[in-house]
């Protein structure tokens, strides 16, 4: 199920977010979405043409037997704050604009969807946090690092394969190369601070974390971690990135 809800998000990514009919009109793009947000609420069902929305509703289907009301309500807003966020890329692309930093990082967290994948980390585990536990000021920073991390590390990992279309306007590498008049490595060492400095804060909310959270929440932020790690074996080992890089470069292995 979760891995079927990434699928999804690629496809729609290509399709919606990087494809030349939507891409660069934020209108058009903004017109698309209602017949998603019905599905997404159940007020509607797909046209038997739409593949996004067919596939949604079964998606859907099997996370509403898989994961309590609450834990649904909380992919369903997050699911939405993703697909309108895809208007303010389209929007910035119309415009040929290339986001400030606080701009972009405030929306780089919407943008890659990445909630929308935190949200089923319960429903995946067999597992619930209440609602004083999802909503804890620790739990939040947690979520917000580690998807500060998960977008800083695809940024740097997709940059090749994004130079190559929409002059990788959303990227950090270029917004701040841009914006800070740097050249492309001071870029990259720049976002190399930004990511240790995250990682600091990261484990200094875990400790504070773990002096009150009972198991739930305890697992809830293994997943977090999973997920910065997994992104990366991942991206790694993927031709969606791989097959953009030039000949001949090299990444270090995680370990």
């Amino acid at each position: 199920m979760i891995n079927d809800w990434y699928n999804w998000l690629f496809a729609f990514d290509d399709a919606f977010c990087e494809g030349e009919l939507m891409a660069h009109r934020a209108s058009a793009l903004a017109r698309a979405l209602p017949p998603l947000l019905e599905i997404l609420d159940g007020r509607r069902d797909p046209d038997r043409d739409d593949p996004f929305g067919l596939a949604l509703k079964e998606l859907l289907g099997r996370i509403v037997g898989s994961a309590t009301p609450a834990q649904v309500d909380r992919w369903r807003i997050t699911v939405k704050e993703y697909l309108f966020a895809q208007i303010w890329e389209a929007a910035n692309r119309e415009a040929d604009l290339i986001p400030t930093p606080e701009d972009y990082v405030l929306m780089r967290r919407i943008t890659g969807a990445t909630y929308t994948c935190f949200a089923l980390i319960e429903a995946g585990g067999g597992y619930r946090l209440e609602a004083e536990e999802w909503h804890h000021p620790d739990v939040r920073a947690l979520s917000d690092l580690a998807c500060d991390l998960i977008g800083w590390d695809n940024d740097l990992l997709s940059y090749a394969k994004e130079c190559g279309k929409d002059k990788a306007r959303h990227n950090l590498v270029t917004v701040l190369a841009t914006h800070k008049s740097l050249t492309l490595q001071d870029a990259l060492h720049e976002i190399s601070q930004m990511h240790n400095t995250a990682i600091a804060a990261f484990l200094d909310r875990r400790a504070a974390l773990e002096r009150w959270a009972p198991l739930p929440v305890r697992k809830y932020v293994r997943g977090l971690e999973h997920w910065v790690r997994g992104h990366i074996e991942f991206s790694l080992g993927s031709a969606r990135y791989v097959h953009a890089w030039p000949d001949g470069t090299q990444w270090p292995k995680a370990v």
